[in-house]
């Protein structure tokens, strides 16, 4: 799942918690809530800048302020003993070495319930944080995120298993020849290692990647052993299953070594009239200017300027996400939607969206789970505490009354829940 946030207006929300994502005594609440429903994950998105966007929209985002994901997640470590815990961070603004060993510590504080999703940064704004004057291109990203993938990895594995003795009478803390050094000199990246952490209780956190274009499809298929889909239609999930799964296949992996979760913006009524009515009342929260501000951001662009009641003009290739302009320029042809339209649909959310009962949320999910769309979803809640409480007290029992959802959890890691084998070390052999 993903904590709230996707919807520009579910702070505003009657009845709401609008301080939710920056208040640790919320976000506990969330978590025990998803733990206590057997939730796999709790994902915590991140960005490394104000979202480029114009002042007008952005004093209405709460995007502007949210913890830092590897500080907060080891607090919620402490109040949790199931649930995996997920975070973001960037390829392209942070160093190997700090990500090995961030995530390695958050592995062994959970007793291996860490994933790191893997990004390559799409906020152009980033760059200006980090000594850099504009956004390094789309394809030098993907190649310094599978160098920087190949190197964490490295590190995760530079100590055996069985390396620390501990032998208080001998006075031996580690063995010597269980201990690799990395020394990796690579095209971007120059890392001597070892990583001063224990391998992770895992061996590695789950590897999380949500890149859609082609660059994002190859890197997950080669490298992810979970992928946060964005198909917005069954046909369009089971075309970029096949796609990636084939990938994979193609690159020597097993399809199985892979889950792929795409969006779901939940809404949950007693009945669809019930749903669709809260729906409408979040989306009309929605300012102008903050729709015209989001299509900016996903387009890649500045939408400011267009007309609201004309189609979308053609639109300059993005350096940002392309997979997110593709979407959005692809359904604007397709449909013949103004922008007025466009900011509307992408101001509120855009993607996969389940409105209705239980029953009617669990019949759409069934079909996904069971025409080769998914393998589960990255739950998206449109409000809270209410749209949180709405999906655990009512979606997942007729889940789990169909047989879809675990109702106790079968192991203690986050590998365990989404049956993902523990990875050998490249260096040494298991003891």
């Amino acid at each position: 799942m993903r904590p709230i946030g996707i919807h520009t207006a579910w702070w505003r929300y009657p009845g709401g918690f609008p301080d939710a994502n920056f208040n640790l005594d919320h976000l506990v609440r969330f978590a025990k809530t998803l733990e206590a429903a057997k939730f796999d994950a709790f994902f915590m998105a991140d960005h490394l800048a104000l979202m480029n966007m114009p002042m007008e929209a952005l004093k209405r985002s709460a995007t502007v302020t949210s913890f830092d994901p590897l500080t907060l997640l080891p607090a919620l470590a402490m109040v949790t003993e199931r649930i995996g815990l997920i975070a973001t961070a960037s390829t392209t603004y942070n160093e190997p070495y700090h990500v090995a060993r961030k995530f390695a510590s958050l592995d062994h504080l959970s007793r291996g319930r860490a994933g790191w999703n893997l990004v390559t940064s799409g906020n152009p704004d980033e760059a200006l944080n980090f000594g850099r004057d504009a956004h390094l291109d789309h394809a030098t990203r993907y190649a310094r995120a599978r160098e920087f993938f190949e190197v964490v990895t490295g590190l995760w594995d530079s100590w055996a298993d069985d390396a620390f003795l501990r032998d208080v009478e001998q006075g031996l803390f580690f063995d010597p020849d269980k201990l690799h050094t990395l020394n990796h000199k690579g095209e971007f990246l120059k890392v001597k290692g070892p990583l001063n952490v224990a391998r992770p209780v895992q061996g590695w956190p789950v590897i999380v990647q949500a890149g859609a274009s082609d660059a994002g499809r190859q890197i997950a298929a080669e490298t992810a052993e979970m992928v946060f889909g964005s198909a917005s239609s069954l046909e369009a999930g089971q075309a970029f299953y096949a796609d990636v799964k084939g990938r994979m296949e193609a690159a020597g992996r097993a399809r199985d070594a892979l889950k792929i979760l795409p969006g779901a913006f939940v809404v949950v009524g007693g009945t669809e009239a019930e749903a669709q009515e809260k729906k409408a009342r979040l989306d009309a929260l929605v300012p102008v200017e903050s729709g015209l501000a989001n299509l900016s951001v996903r387009l890649g662009t500045d939408a400011s300027g267009f007309d609201l009641d004309a189609p979308l003009p053609d639109i300059p290739e993005s350096n940002a996400s392309k997979s997110g302009q593709a979407q959005i320029v692809a359904y604007a042809r397709r449909t013949g939607a103004s922008v007025r339209d466009l900011a509307r649909r992408v101001g509120g959310y855009g993607g996969l969206t389940f409105v209705g009962t239980p029953e009617q949320i669990a019949d759409r999910m069934q079909d996904w789970l069971e025409g080769e769309a998914c393998d589960g979803f990255n739950v998206m809640f449109p409000f809270v505490p209410e749209g949180l409480d709405d999906f655990c007290d009512g979606v997942v029992p007729e889940l789990q009354r169909r047989g879809l959802f675990r109702t106790e959890y079968e192991g203690t890691t986050l590998r365990d829940h989404l049956g993902l084998k523990r990875p050998g070390n490249r260096f040494f052999a298991e003891p």
